[in-house]
């Protein structure tokens, strides 16, 4: 049987070039729920034997590896500072993270991308997502957030000079001018990460791939209460899969609903499926994102509905006494 697994090893293996080095880039686009998509990039490197990562992979493993060294400590400010961090890293939206996972749109990577020398393939569940939609949800995706990303990209590096004296503080590090260079970095990332696929769409250089993976992970987590059930679970047949999606259209009311399709705990489910990990956290902080966000819009629905009742109750009222 022909696996998803053996359909990645055919598209890094037919794209392969006598270059010098060459990228293939896999893109997930993850409809969260019936009106939020996120995307992730799985990018794969084939490289000439002995090549150095770039300075700045180099300095964003150690930065990782040393902040992961501080999770594991008991006590003191290093691990005070990583539970803060987490907290601040869950707020960042997940359209960031998402777009930050694309490699950034330096002149460098464009020539090359326009050169050939990279090469790009979406996958997505065409059961959940419609095929025609895909390329406008891309570059929505894409374009929709640049303008923010470029303007607090400088903002934060307007603030940076004034946490300088912050530095004199003894034994501390300097937390304010890290986490504001830390977003600056960030908002680079998801800003020239939005380009590159905008880039590319513009060049129509993305091959849309219809993901039989995804179909059968998205029905099994509607179909199922819990991830034990799901993963022990027989793929869904045809006939399971278009009735969990019906039921899915009937619960949108005609589009005026947004739905979740996915829970934190498929998270873990598509990873492994897919064989990425590091995918997990970015689909679970989505969900949350996104459950949060529905749950506070209903939350405003009824309050304005209260608010607009009870403006009428007292404006009945107000009628009721002038005509005494």
């Amino acid at each position: 049987m022909d696996t998803e697994g053996d359909a990645k090893q055919r598209f890094f293996q037919s794209h392969s070039l006598t270059v010098a080095a060459t990228f293939a880039m896999r893109l997930f686009l993850l409809p969260i729920s019936t009106r939020r998509t996120l995307i992730y990039c799985e990018r794969v490197e084939e490289a000439v034997s002995g090549a150095k990562p770039s300075i700045s992979e180099r300095v964003i493993n150690r930065v990782s590896s040393t902040w992961a060294e501080w999770e594991k400590k008991d006590k003191g400010w290093q691990r005070q500072l990583t539970n803060y961090g987490n907290q601040l890293f869950k707020r960042i939206p997940y359209e960031e993270w998402g777009l930050k996972s694309i490699p950034p749109a330096t002149k460098a990577r464009l020539a090359e991308v326009d050169q050939g020398k990279h090469k790009f393939e979406c996958l997505y569940p065409s059961a959940f997502m419609q095929g025609k939609n895909v390329s406008d949800v891309l570059r929505k995706l894409a374009t929709e957030r640049q303008s923010y990303h470029n303007r607090s990209m400088w903002v934060c590096l307007g603030w940076m000079p004034i946490t300088i004296p912050f530095t004199f503080v003894p034994v501390i590090p300097n937390i304010p001018f890290f986490y504001l260079g830390f977003r600056a970095w960030s908002h680079y990332r998801a800003l020239y990460g939005g380009k590159l696929l905008e880039h590319v769409l513009k060049k129509d250089m993305v091959r849309m791939t219809d993901s039989k993976i995804l179909n059968e992970m998205y029905a099994r987590g509607l179909l199922s209460p819990n991830r034990p059930q799901a993963r022990d679970a027989s793929s869904p047949s045809v006939e399971e899969t278009e009735r969990v999606v019906q039921e899915v259209q009937v619960q949108t009311v005609d589009g005026k609903e947004d739905v979740m399709l996915l829970q934190q705990w498929n998270a873990k489910l598509i990873a492994e499926a897919f064989k990425l990990p590091e995918m997990q956290i970015e689909i679970e902080r989505a969900v949350e994102q996104v459950e949060t966000a529905m749950k506070k819009a209903k939350k405003d629905q009824v309050e304005d509905k209260q608010a607009i009742e009870k403006t009428k109750h007292e404006s009945t009222e107000k009628t009721e006494e002038m005509k005494r």
